[in-house]
């Protein structure tokens, strides 16, 4: 899994098996936003979890829903 690109902002994902936690960093123009924390199950994040993190954080943050 590497970033992700989307309507201007960088989202790089970052995962601990062993803690079955992650997060997204959040980067726009290079520079570091915000950090969103998840968890998951398994061996790696499920990657429609995070295709759905960055879509959500697009509405809120570009189209204001």
């Amino acid at each position: 899994m590497g970033a992700i690109e989307h309507e201007g902002y960088m989202f790089e994902i970052e995962y601990s098996v062993l803690l079955q936690k992650g997060a997204l960093h959040v980067y726009r123009n290079g520079k570091f936003i915000e950090e969103i924390e998840f968890s998951f199950s398994g061996e790696k994040p499920d990657e429609q979890q995070i295709e759905s993190l960055v879509s959500e954080y697009v509405k809120q943050h570009v189209y204001g829903r």
